[in-house]
C-alpha cells in the first residue's frame, strides 16, 4: 500500500471514529453534584443545541441535546391533573387510551381545607400522575389572588389572602417535586382578571405588590423550591411579564435568587430582544409573526429560535446571558428526568381516588345550617331515620365538571356525579328522586378534532322550574344542587364572568323550592363566589367548589354526616359585586379601559377592603360550620417568657428584630362541645393599632387546624414572627416594623374573633 493510500485510510478511520464518539451518548457521573453536570454539559454544547432547548419543538415539549443523551422537556397542564396527550403540532387529543387521569379537586377547594397537610398529600399525588406519564414539568399550581369574583380563572387559584395562599402552595410545590417533577409555579404576575388578559397593563403601588401580588409566589421559591415559574400574558410597568426586567430579573431572579427555568405562558412572548434580556428562558406557544394562531411547525421562527440564533452569530447577543439560560434549562432537566434518584410514580390508582375525595371532604364548606321554621332539627346533615324521600333538583347534580374551562380540562378516568354519590350512600334507606329544575346550554368537548359546537335549543325554563317545585312539596327534604359551571362566562379560562348572579334563572327556581318544602339545602358548585338573594328564606346553604373525580362521593359524605366538614372560605363572599373592592367607585377600575387598569384599591382587597369600609359580607373570609360547636381558651408565651395574663405584653424591637422565627406562641384550647367529631381552623390575626401607613383593620398571619373528638380538647398553635407585623414602604423600599401597640386576635372567622392579646413593641 502506498504512503498516500496509507494517509488516507487512516484519515478515513480517524474520521469515522470521531463520528461515532461524536453520535454517542456523554455519560455524566449521577453521583456528581447537579451543578458541576450542568457545568460538563453546558461546555460541550453547539451554539445552536444551546439555543434549542430553550424553544418548543411541539404543543408540550421542547427538545434536549440527543448528540450528548440529553432528554426533551415535557410539559403537561395541571394543576388539577394530568392533561390528555394532544397531537404533536395540534390541540386536539391524541386519541390515547391510557391517559385518563384521577381529577383533584379545583384549588379553591384545597385552598378551603386550610390544611398544609392536605396540599402536600395533593402535590404528592398529582406529581406521582404526572411522573408516571413521564412529564417532567406540571404547569401549576396557580396562586394568583383572588382580586374580582367575576375572574372566569379564580377557581385555579387559592383565594383573596396572601398568608394562605403561601401556606398552601409550599408543601404543594414539595410535594410534585418529591416525584422529580418540577411545579410551575403560575401565572407571575398579577394575571387577575381574563378580561384582556393578553395586554392589558397593570398599575398598581410597589406597596401592594410585595404586600398582596407577590408572597405566594415568593414563598414557593424560596420556601418550597419551586423548580420552574410560568410568566403571565399581562403587562406590568409597560412590559409584558413573560419578559419583564422588574418582575423576572430584578425580583425573581436577583432578590428572591431564583436558579430556576422562567417558562412562557402559551403566546405570551412578543418580543426576541425583550425575551433575551428581560429573563424569560423558555418559550412556549408564540403566535408567530403576530398572527392570531401559530402555524404548523413553526418552531424554528419563534422569538428564542432562529432569530436569537442569528442575533449571537452575528455578535448582537452575547454569550453570558445565553448561558445562564441554559445553565437553568440544564438544571431542570438534572432535577427532573435525569436524577438518579426519581421514583416511578403511578396513575389513576384507588389511592390518588382516595386523596382526591379526601381533600374534598375537607374543602367543603358548610355556609349556613340553621333549622327552618315548624321544625324541630337542622336541615343538615341528613337524618335518615327521619327522612325518607329526598328529591334532587339541579342540572349540576348530574353536569361533568372535569371538562371544559380552558386549559384544566382533563380527561378523568371517572367522575363521580353528586346524584350518584347520594344514591350510592342513600342505599335503600332512602327514596332520591331526581328533576333537572333548570337547564344550561350544553358544551363541545375541549380539544376533540371535529367537535361541533352544541345544537341551540328551546329550555322551557318555566315547566322545569313548575315539575321541580310541584315535586319539592311531595318530598320529605329537598337537596338542590346548581351554581356554575365551566361554560364560556362562567370558570372558564380566557373570559369573565358577566355578573354575581347565578345563571339560568337559578335564583327564582331555589326562592320557589323553599317555599315548597322549607327543609331545603341548596348546594353551589362554583369556583367563585356568586349573589345569594335567597339567603335568609334557605336553612342550609354548602359550597362544594369543583371537586374532581370524587366529588359525588365527597359530597353525599358530608351531606350525610359521615364526614363532618370543616373547610373554611379562602375568600369572601359580597352580598353585592359593587361591595368587591375591584367593582366598586372608590377602589377599582375593573375591568380597565383595554389598555391599563388601576388597582385603585391598593393592599385593600377581600375582607381588608370589607373591614375598612365597613361592609358586612353575605359570608365572611374563613367562615365555615360544622356539625358540632367548639369553645376556645388561650394561653401565650413570647420569647421571654411573658404569658398573656399580662394586661398589656411588652416585645423590646431590639431583642425581636435578631430573632429568626416566632417572638410569640399561642396555644390555643380547643373544646369540642358537642357529640359530633370534628376539626376546627383556628385562625390568628394581626392588627396594627397605629401606623404611619394605612393598614388594614387586620390581617391573616398564621392558621392551624385540629382534629377534636366530641368532648375533649386539643391544642391549636399559632404563632407571629417579626415579619408578621412589618409593611413595606413604597418610599424607602423596604419591609418596616415600626413601634407601637398591636392586637394578635384569634378567631373562627375573619369576622368571628374569639380571643384577644394586645402587646406592644417599645
Amino acid at each position: 500500500m502506498s504512503n498516500i493510500l496509507h494517509v488516507l485510510l487512516c484519515a478515513l478511520i480517524t474520521g469515522a471514529m470521531t463520528f461515532a464518539a461524536a453520535q454517542q451518548p456523554v455519560y455524566l457521573d449521577p453521583d456528581a453534584s447537579i451543578e458541576s453536570r450542568v457545568e460538563d454539559a453546558l461546555q460541550r454544547m453547539t451554539l445552536r443545541e444551546k439555543v434549542a432547548i430553550l424553544h418548543a419543538q411541539s404543543k408540550f415539549s421542547s427538545p434536549g441535546v440527543p448528540r450528548l443523551g440529553i432528554p426533551e422537556n415535557w410539559m403537561s397542564d395541571g394543576p388539577h391533573g394530568i392533561r390528555a396527550e394532544v397531537m404533536w403540532d395540534e390541540w386536539y387529543g391524541a386519541n390515547w387510551t391510557n391517559d385518563s387521569c384521577i381529577a383533584f379537586p379545583a384549588l379553591t377547594c384545597l385552598a378551603a381545607t386550610w390544611n398544609p397537610d392536605m396540599a402536600l398529600l395533593y402535590g404528592r399525588s398529582i406529581g406521582e400522575e404526572a411522573r408516571y406519564r413521564n412529564k417532567n414539568v406540571l404547569l401549576g399550581p396557580g396562586v394568583n389572588i383572588y382580586r374580582t369574583p367575576l375572574n372566569g380563572r379564580n377557581f385555579e387559584y387559592m383565594g383573596e389572602d396572601p398568608c394562605l395562599a403561601s401556606k398552601i402552595v409550599v408543601p404543594y410545590v414539595k410535594g410534585v417535586q418529591q416525584n422529580g417533577v418540577a411545579a410551575c409555579v403560575k401565572h407571575y404576575a398579577l394575571n387577575n382578571q381574563e378580561v384582556a388578559r393578553g395586554h392589558i397593563n397593570v398599575i398598581l403601588s410597589d406597596r401592594a405588590l410585595y404586600e398582596i401580588y407577590l408572597p405566594a409566589f415568593k414563598a414557593a421559591v424560596q420556601e418550597g423550591g419551586a423548580w420552574a415559574i410560568m410568566g403571565a400574558y399581562n403587562k406590568y410597568k409597560g412590559e409584558f411579564a413573560s419578559h419583564n426586567q422588574y418582575l423576572l430579573n430584578r425580583i425573581l431572579k436577583h432578590d428572591w435568587k431564583f436558579d430556576g427555568v422562567v417558562v412562557s405562558d402559551w403566546g405570551a412572548t412578543h418580543n426576541t430582544e425583550e425575551a433575551i434580556n428581560n429573563g424569560l428562558d423558555m418559550e412556549f406557544g408564540s403566535w408567530t409573526d403576530g398572527m392570531n394562531w401559530s402555524k404548523s411547525n413553526a418552531y424554528d421562527v419563534y422569538y428564542l429560535a432562529n432569530p436569537y440564533l442569528e442575533l449571537l452569530e452575528q455578535g448582537k447577543a452575547d454569550i453570558k446571558t445565553l448561558d445562564d439560560k441554559v445553565r437553568r434549562v440544564l438544571r431542570l432537566i438534572f432535577r427532573t428526568t435525569m436524577s438518579p434518584s426519581r421514583p416511578y410514580g403511578s396513575f389513576g390508582s384507588p389511592e390518588h381516588g382516595l386523596a382526591a375525595r379526601t381533600i374534598a371532604e375537607q374543602g367543603i364548606v358548610l355556609l349556613k345550617n340553621n333549622v327552618p321554621v315548624k321544625s324541630t332539627s337542622a336541615v343538615l346533615p341528613v337524618d335518615v331515620n327521619k327522612t325518607k324521600k329526598i328529591l334532587v333538583v339541579g342540572e349540576n347534580a348530574v353536569k361533568r365538571m372535569t371538562i371544559g374551562g380552558g386549559s384544566s380540562s382533563l380527561k378523568a378516568k371517572y367522575e363521580i356525579s353528586p346524584l350518584d354519590g347520594i344514591k350510592a350512600l342513600a342505599g335503600s334507606r332512602v327514596q332520591i328522586t331526581y328533576v333537572k329544575g333548570y337547564e344550561s346550554p350544553a358544551v363541545k368537548e375541549q380539544d376533540v378534532l371535529g367537535a361541533k359546537d352544541p345544537e341551540t335549543k328551546e329550555i322551557d325554563i318555566a315547566g322545569l322550574r313548575a315539575e321541580a317545585v310541584e315535586q319539592a312539596a311531595q318530598a320529605d327534604m329537598v337537596i338542590f344542587i346548581g351554581g356554575l359551571n365551566k361554560n364560556d362566562y362562567q370558570d372558564c379560562e380566557g373570559m369573565d364572568r358577566t355578573a354575581l348572579s347565578l345563571p339560568y334563572e337559578q335564583d327564582a327556581l331555589i326562592a320557589a323550592l323553599v317555599k315548597a318544602n322549607p327543609r331545603t339545602a341548596v348546594v353551589i358548585i362554583s369556583g367563585n363566589a356568586v349573589a345569594m338573594p335567597w339567603v335568609s328564606q334557605v336553612p342550609a346553604i354548602v359550597e362544594a367548589w369543583y371537586s374532581g373525580s370524587e366529588a359525588g362521593n365527597a359530597l353525599a359524605r358530608v351531606l350525610f354526616g359521615e364526614v363532618n366538614p370543616s373547610g373554611k372560605l379562602p375568600f369572601s363572599f359580597p352580598v353585592r359585586l359593587e361591595d368587591n373592592s375591584a367593582h366598586s367607585p372608590k377602589g377599582g377600575e375593573y375591568p380597565g379601559n383595554n389598555v391599563d387598569v388601576n388597582y385603585k384599591d391598593d393592599i385593600f382587597v377581600g375582607y381588608r377592603w370589607l373591614e375598612r369600609e365597613k361592609i358586612k359580607p353575605l359570608f365572611a373570609f374563613g367562615h365555615g360550620l360544622s356539625y358540632t360547636a367548639f369553645e376556645y381558651d388561650l394561653y401565650a408565651r413570647t420569647y421571654n417568657g411573658i404569658d398573656s395574663k399580662t394586661p398589656t405584653v411588652t416585645l423590646s424591637m431590639q431583642e425581636i428584630t435578631k430573632i429568626e422565627g416566632e417572638i410569640m406562641r399561642l396555644d390555643i384550647k380547643v373544646k369540642n362541645t358537642g357529640t359530633t367529631d370534628g376539626a376546627e381552623v383556628v385562625q390568628l390575626y394581626i392588627s396594627d393599632k397605629k401606623s404611619s401607613l394605612p393598614r388594614p383593620v387586620k390581617e391573616l398571619k398564621d392558621f392551624d387546624k385540629v382534629y377534636v373528638e366530641a368532648g375533649k380538647t386539643a391544642i391549636a398553635t399559632v404563632s407571629i414572627t417579626a415579619d408578621d407585623l412589618k409593611y413595606y414602604d413604597d418610599k424607602k423600599g423596604q419591609w418596616v416594623l415600626e413601634a407601637g401597640d398591636f392586637e394578635a386576635l384569634v378567631g373562627s372567622s375573619s369576622s368571628d374573633i374569639r380571643l384577644t392579646v394586645k402587646f406592644a413593641v417599645k
